[in-house]
């Protein structure tokens, strides 16, 4: 059978007319098949998922309750645009309580977005052309990044390192890239290292952004889940309304991750331009989902325990793998424990290499059953997440011990 024509017609953007042709496969592909075959070939040994970015649990009963009720509410059933306003008084009552922004017009500096990955993909559109840069850091969430190269612009990558307590060195960023450059993508509480970014570190972004010229998205998708003392945003910084849009999410921080719900908050004329192209990419959520998102907001009480339960896992899980022999520290936040991965594992005798992370993670699986997931681009490193299931304490504590157990046979070498 020929060829269809249609082969031909695939934008350049998505591999134009070798689209699909590509045998390569993707980082969590990868990962999924290695997880199928491994529970085929130890059908007795239960797999431990540690990979699993998302919550364990579902939101919590007040939420649940308020969709059933506002869904069955004819006045919610049609199309909620840019969203309703009792949302958007919501968010920013949520971030002067939770993080202390007190100055947010919720008419003119916030708007829902069906989730942040969605507002991350919008934004590019306001303002990348061909030639463009965008600056982000990895590792990282690729999205905003995708969607820029997809509008001709190109992307400058910033490496999150050990020594600079990852958080990116923007002073080694090239003067010919910052002439170029628009947009400096954060992401604080960081996926996937854990880091927290000091206020210090805000206040010099801030500057950097308005010395250059450029605007800050900080994506705060784990914004409330920090470990100690209280949540920071970007937008307490002076200034940083000037340069800045800080982008929400009820996903992590109240386990709404399939309902697809956050906010954009800061820079009016920012926010302005995201609406515009979201008024012309969708409808709105669901406006019965988005007075659940309300009765959220109104109880951080419910981030404040999903916090503590991740926390105690932290403490369990970094316990057991320094047992093991690896050299890890609680994070600052987030449900990820970011690990460097190992060069060798030895046991009795016999030596297992691996010559970057992504081995020593399918290795992990195919061998231990323990699902983690690799990150090469900055040296090698494991994320490990502390969503795995567990219901309660004494499971949560059964879990962690399997851990250590398969892992303290081995002789780990960094």
């Amino acid at each position: 059978m020929s060829e269809s024509y249609i082969q031909k017609l695939f934008a350049e953007r998505i591999g134009g007319a070798d689209y699909g042709k590509s045998t390569a496969l993707y980082k969590f592909a990868k990962i999924k098949q290695a997880k199928a075959a491994a529970k085929q070939k130890n059908p007795d040994t239960p797999l431990i998922d540690m990979g699993v970015g998302e919550p364990d649990e579902m939101a919590y009963p007040q939420v649940v309750e308020t969709l059933q009720k506002e869904a069955a509410k004819p006045e919610n059933r049609g199309y909620s645009d840019n969203g309703g306003p009792e949302f958007r008084e919501a968010a920013a009552e949520y971030m002067r309580k939770v993080f202390g922004v007190k100055d947010l017009n919720p008419e003119s500096e916030i708007l829902h977005s069906i989730g942040s990955k969605t507002a991350l993909s919008l934004l590019p559109a306001g303002f990348v052309n061909p030639g463009d840069y965008v600056i982000m850091t990895v590792p990282g969430y690729p999205v905003l990044g995708t969607h820029a190269r997809y509008y001709g612009g190109t992307v400058y990558n910033v490496e999150l390192t050990e020594e600079n307590d990852f958080l990116p060195n923007l002073g080694t960023i090239p003067r010919e890239i910052l002439e170029k450059a628009k947009i400096l993508v954060l992401n604080y509480p960081n996926n996937p290292t854990g880091t927290c970014a000091t206020h210090e570190f805000f206040k010099k972004a801030v500057r950097f952004a308005k010395e250059n010229k450029l605007i800050i998205i900080q994506d705060a998708a784990y914004g409330a889940l920090v470990f100690d003392g209280k949540p920071l945003s970007i937008l307490s910084v002076p200034e940083a309304k000037e340069v800045a849009v800080e982008l929400h999410s009820l996903s992590k921080s109240y386990n709404m991750t399939g309902w697809r719900l956050g906010f954009v908050c800061g820079n009016p004329l920012i926010v302005k331009a995201y609406g515009d192209i979201k008024n012309n990419s969708d409808s709105g959520q669901f406006l019965a989902i988005q007075k659940a998102g309300v009765t959220a907001l109104k109880n951080p009480s419910i981030t404040e325990k999903i916090t503590k339960k991740y926390s105690r896992r932290m403490d369990l899980l970094v316990a057991s793998l320094n047992q093991g022999g690896f050299k890890v520290t609680k994070p600052g936040g987030t449900f990820f424990l970011y690990a460097r991965a190992p060069r060798s594992a030895t046991r009795d005798g016999k030596t297992t290499r691996f010559d970057s992370a992504e081995a020593f993670s399918e290795w992990l699986i195919g061998e231990q059953l323990i699902s983690t997931v690799p990150w090469d681009e900055a040296g090698p490193y494991v994320r490990f997440s502390v969503t795995f299931e567990a219901l309660g304490e004494k499971e949560e504590k059964r879990i962690v011990r399997e851990i250590a157990e398969r892992l303290n046979p081995y002789t780990f070498e960094f």
